[in-house]
């Protein structure tokens, strides 16, 4: 899952980052209103983590022009101005949640992981294919109670693929979503990730299959008649 953070207290902003990488989000963060409008303008995000009182933007006109745009992305406003007025106005705008500063870090990542389980169109935070589940609260993966012993990049891509089952994935979409703004990854790379990750689901009932030119799916792998 993707993360645009935007933040101009450079302290806080440190720490959420670390807080949201340790969790497994791949985080882009920008510190002023017009670098945000143009992020999440140029890129697909899961979720924007939206400050009030930026430099250059105020952030509920940056929020104005993503949803003017039909951008789709949840939008989580973090800030201190917690007047009822101003609450209802940025959800009124069509941010999906509001909290206050200071905030409980504990309550903010669960209300994170809410939001991404909406957008992903889910109501559990555990589901299941063939043999493999999912936890969305931990984002780890099991078998039969057993964790999956799984690198990061691979943890992320299965992630992905997992909560679009069957449906294909885009390599420009694969990309995105497991990289940052400084991060780097060539088609080379998705295609090692892909052929390890169908060789470790395959005894789990599950398949990686190619949509030639254009991308990956999942899907229940086939058994021997």
């Amino acid at each position: 899952m993707r993360i645009l953070l935007v933040e101009d207290n450079l302290a806080l902003a440190e720490g959420l980052q670390a807080i949201l990488r340790s969790s497994g989000y791949v985080v882009d963060f920008v510190a002023d209103g017009t670098s945000a409008e143009a992020a999440a303008a140029a890129q697909a995000y899961d979720l924007v983590i939206l400050d009030l009182n930026l430099p250059e933007m105020d952030g509920l006109d940056v929020l104005r022009a993503m949803r003017a745009r039909q951008n789709r992305a949840a939008v989580m406003i973090l800030t201190a101005r917690g007047l009822p007025e101003e609450r209802v106005r940025g959800l009124d705008l069509g941010a999906d949640d509001y909290m206050i500063k200071p905030f409980d870090v504990p309550e903010f990542e669960a209300r994170i992981r809410v939001l991404l389980r909406r957008q992903a169109g889910l109501r559990s935070s555990v589901i299941s294919h063939g043999g493999v589940t999912f936890d969305l609260t931990s984002r780890t993966f099991s078998c039969s109670g057993t964790p999956l012993d799984i690198p990061a990049r691979e943890i992320a891509l299965l992630e992905l693929l997992f909560l679009r089952m069957g449906k294909v994935v885009s390599k420009e979409a694969i990309v995105a979503s497991l990289t940052g703004f400084d991060d780097d990854l060539s088609a080379n790379a998705i295609e090692q990730y892909v052929s390890r990750l169908r060789k470790r689901l395959l005894p789990h009932g599950l398949t990686v299959k190619t949509a030639r030119g254009i991308g990956y799916y999942l899907e229940a792998a086939r058994t021997a008649p």
